[in-house]
């Protein structure tokens, strides 16, 4: 049974935003990470979601082009205080990372690195965060021997297949097997529970996207602003995954057309390996790297830009996947797609989470007893992250 600390009431914009504030300090090791994080926090800690409707969330967002961590910490805000929670949850997890990346790209933090021991030891924290949330998941969702076996060939496929857009093609097919296949389950949330905003302004959010996708490139020949946010929109718009995935769209549309130079391109990324929250914060470096307009307003253009696609789908999605997901055939669609999420994640742990972090025995002698301070002895993941790091570093003075 999970650990849940039932809030005195529904909670608002502002204790959204202080929960993923700390997610966005303490979140280490990428979007497969943040996903433990996040359950980790408002599944099992808060008991703000159920474990069917959180991968509910986590199997859109996988559909979904965008920051796909970034889309569920977006939802989950949605879900509990609508717009405005949508938006706290986004500052709260992105601003810790994106001030940090905005100053190292104005040369303010020149010469102030990350002790490489320190993130060593975070993604051996990420490692067992990850793990937890694998067991989690399936012992909740990939319980019998049609959803093991769901997950185990999805994690199978995604191993085999580490393509872009292999978890979209497995997510597709699990759905039509568990469409075909499943059993009747019962809905996570009821059809009769309102969804997530309105229909009318989640089809103004789809159309704010499809418009801005179009202009944004004819305005970028007269605007300085939009010359800079083209390129950051289209790479957010058009990427499926996240996370890695962005680069080489972000290095074609910056690199590849001048606006910023190879080696801090590969200067930011770098940097924003050992960061917390978000690999999309790069966005700031490279926007203030490009100071289009200046360099704040630059950080801030291309972080906008880079994140707005995914939240505007989400926006757009959410109210109509909650009345869809009510149905008994999309139920029994969800089943599967559940299941092979499970597997998704299963394979991530392996690679690139473990395969990242694990050189030699006592990484994984560290990685394990971090697993059972999470999963064992219920510590709060922040402070198994702040334990990580120093057992890192000891690492490196030994």
């Amino acid at each position: 049974m999970a650990d849940v600390t039932s809030p005195a009431g529904p909670p608002g914009p502002g204790r959204i935003f202080a929960e993923f504030l700390r997610l966005g300090l303490t979140s280490f090791g990428g979007p497969v990470a943040h996903l433990g994080y996040f359950r980790e926090a408002f599944v099992r800690r808060l008991g703000w979601m159920e474990e069917g409707v959180y991968a509910d969330l986590v199997a859109l967002c996988q559909f979904l082009p965008g920051p796909t961590s970034s889309q569920v910490g977006m939802g989950i805000g949605y879900e509990k205080a609508g717009l405005g929670g949508a938006v706290a949850a986004f500052l709260g997890f992105t601003l810790p990372s994106a001030l940090v990346m905005a100053a190292l790209g104005l040369g303010l933090a020149s010469g102030i690195g990350i002790d490489t021991g320190v993130v060593g030891g975070l993604a051996l924290v990420a490692v067992a965060v990850v793990a937890e949330a694998v067991r989690g998941m399936a012992g909740s969702l990939a319980t019998t021997r049609f959803t093991a076996g769901l997950a185990v060939a999805a994690a199978a496929a995604s191993l085999l297949f580490p393509f872009a857009l292999t978890q979209i093609g497995i997510i597709a097919l699990a759905a039509l097997i568990g469409l075909a296949l499943a059993p009747e389950r019962p809905a996570a949330v009821s059809r009769e529970t309102p969804p997530p905003g309105s229909r009318r302004l989640g089809v103004a959010a789809l159309v704010l996207f499809a418009a801005l996708l179009a202009a944004l490139p004819v305005l970028a020949t007269q605007s300085p602003v939009a010359a800079l946010a083209a390129p950051f929109y289209q790479a957010g718009a058009l990427v499926f995954g996240g996370g890695h995935v962005v680069l080489p769209l972000l290095e074609r549309g910056v690199v590849g057309t001048g606006m910023i130079a190879p080696e801090s391109f590969i200067a930011g990324y770098g940097a924003a390996q050992a960061m917390p929250g978000p690999l999309f914060s790069l966005a700031a470096f490279l926007g203030a790297t490009a100071a289009m307009p200046g360099p704040w307003s630059g950080a801030l253009i291309a972080t906008l830009a880079l994140f707005a696609p995914g939240f505007l789908l989400v926006i757009g999605a959410l109210p109509f996947w909650r009345r869809l997901a009510g149905f008994g055939p999309a139920r029994r669609a969800l089943t599967g797609v559940n299941a092979a999420v499970v597997g998704i994640l299963a394979a991530a742990l392996y690679d690139p989470v473990f395969t990242t972090a694990v050189h030699a025995p006592r990484d994984l002698a560290v990685a394990i007893l971090a697993w059972g301070l999470l999963a064992v002895l219920r510590w709060p993941a922040w402070l198994v992250v702040i334990l990580g790091a120093g057992a890192g570093f000891a690492r490196l003075l030994s």
